[in-house]
């Protein structure tokens, strides 16, 4: 399969998330619609390095497919050549190089069983831009458990717009829980959470439900994730992930 093609995009809008993610809205100028399904990534080529590859960083697309606009959500890494880049230099106005869509971690074509998307951090961006797309085109799905993890609450990720969400998306449902701050919320790992939804669904009957499990963030929660999804009894075709950093 040939590689995607490179496009200019130019900056159009900043947004500061926290206190340390920005969302980058990209248009690109020479297309109309930039087509792509929702949880492929794109690939930015910046001027950080003399050798092409340690060019390149890839991002998930935050947004759903509708016009010729992306956002990237990106987290400033501490010590990462491309994020800093990005955070120092970039402006609104700013032109930028990317390659794509790209990637296979997506929807399937007809949602038949539970979806489970477990992330930490930015790993929310794919996961924001298949509920939104499963909204607006009305694709008949079953449960959507959307299971974020993050240390504190100033770190939660479209927190608002995901509790409106809840509202507008039939069988979707918000779970975040918090690792390092006490809440009225779920405290804790993401393991606990999809663990005990699995196990109540059993309810003692010992036949797993039908579920699918869309992983995104870093490698020791995914790692972590995947053992303990096989540990419930579910096959690796159940497992599906995107890994970053």
């Amino acid at each position: 399969m040939a590689a995607p093609p490179w496009h200019k995009g130019i900056v159009t809008k900043i947004k500061n998330e926290t206190y340390n993610t920005k969302r980058f809205f990209i248009q690109i100028p020479n297309i109309s619609s930039f087509d792509f399904k929702p949880g492929q990534f794109v690939t930015l080529d910046l001027p950080i390095h003399e050798k092409v590859n340690k060019r390149w960083r890839s991002y998930s697309i935050a947004s759903w497919p509708d016009g010729n606009v992306i956002e990237l959500l990106i987290v400033l890494l501490e010590g990462g050549a491309g994020t800093t880049y990005l955070f120092n230099e970039i402006k609104e106005g700013s032109e930028l190089t990317f390659r794509g869509p790209q990637g296979v971690f997506t929807l399937p074509p007809v949602i038949e069983k539970d979806l489970y998307f477990i992330c930490t951090g930015t790993g929310i961006a794919p996961f924001r831009s298949m509920t939104h797309h499963i909204l607006r085109n009305k694709i008949p799905h079953k449960n959507i458990y959307l299971i974020f993890g993050t240390r504190r609450q100033q770190e939660l990720l479209y927190k608002e717009e995901m509790k409106n969400l809840e509202k507008e998306l039939e069988n979707f449902h918000y779970i975040p829980t918090l690792s390092r701050e006490e809440w009225d919320g779920c405290c804790g790992y993401v393991h606990a959470v999809y663990e005990n939804l699995v196990k109540e669904k059993m309810n003692g009957s010992g036949e797993l439900p039908l579920s699918s499990f869309y992983l995104c963030g870093w490698k020791n929660m995914i790692d972590e994730s995947k053992q303990r999804i096989l540990d419930l009894g579910y096959d690796k075709k159940s497992i599906h992930l995107e890994l970053y950093g």
